[in-house]
């Protein structure tokens, strides 16, 4: 397949991940594109992608349009090119096929350029990713659109095309990465506690109490289990267990 001339969605991905200069020799024509004929993950998505749409189809009640529809446009200097598995709901569909040592929150931090470049370029407000782990596990998540994660993206997409037009050669290029928890994902976004003083208090009193805390938990269970059914008080030096009329066991420090 032909790659020169444009970036596409997995491109972006690329670009993002430092993997600057074999796609600026493909891009430049320098390097022919990778052959994914024989490359069995490649093929093995390809391959249950259809299987995969019918399954979001079926858990989501949902009708997927579109398939295979592809998106051109000139986003500043750069033409972009991407190709959708399908739309629902305003929302475009991308199909995924993992292996089962990898997670969600893994596919949407590798994937997140592809889909918010698919997502401007269709225009769509959000994004689904539907992914088969393995052959025993299917998941689907709901990206939302982010215009401040997608400009900060396509200024380094940008650097790099720049590049391929001057044709110089990437060198030592420092890519930034892009933080993606403000992103909500199922509506719910990823907040960092770092600088909340009441949070981190909590934390080291937890941390530092979570051993004694399953200690207490088991005792105390082991101590209501000592309580025969005919009992209706146990006491010692240290506590005292009475039975109340519901049933109930309470327990009272002497």
């Amino acid at each position: 397949m032909n790659r020169v001339g444009f970036i596409g969605g997995s491109d972006t991905i690329k670009i993002m991940s430092g993997e600057w200069l074999e796609l600026w020799q493909v891009k430049t024509g320098k390097r022919e594109p990778e052959d994914l004929s024989d490359n069995i993950a490649v093929q093995l998505g390809i391959h249950t992608e259809s299987f995969n749409l019918g399954w979001f189809e079926k858990v989501y009640e949902a009708i997927v349009e579109d398939r295979q529809h592809s998106f051109h446009e000139e986003i500043g200097i750069v033409p972009a090119l991407g190709t959708i598995d399908g739309m629902w709901d305003n929302c475009i569909i991308e199909a995924k096929h993992t292996n089962n040592f990898s997670t969600m929150d893994d596919m949407i931090a590798r994937y997140m350029p592809q889909l918010q470049t698919y997502m401007r370029l269709s225009n769509a407000n959000g994004a689904y990713l539907s992914v088969i782990f393995g052959n025993n596990k299917w998941e689907a998540a709901h990206i939302a659109r982010s215009e401040e994660y997608f400009n900060s993206m396509w200024a380094v997409v940008s650097d790099f095309w720049g590049y391929v037009l001057r044709n110089e050669e990437p060198v030592a290029v420092d890519t930034p990465s892009l933080s993606i928890e403000k992103i909500p994902v199922d509506h719910m976004v990823i907040r960092d506690a770092s600088t909340d003083n009441a949070f981190i208090d909590a934390a080291h009193t937890y941390v530092e109490n979570e051993d004694a805390a399953r200690s207490f938990e088991s005792a105390k269970k082991s101590l209501k289990d000592m309580v025969a059914p005919n009992e209706r008080e146990v006491y010692c030096d240290l506590l005292t267990i009475k039975r109340s009329k519901n049933g109930a066991l309470r327990f009272t420090v002497r």
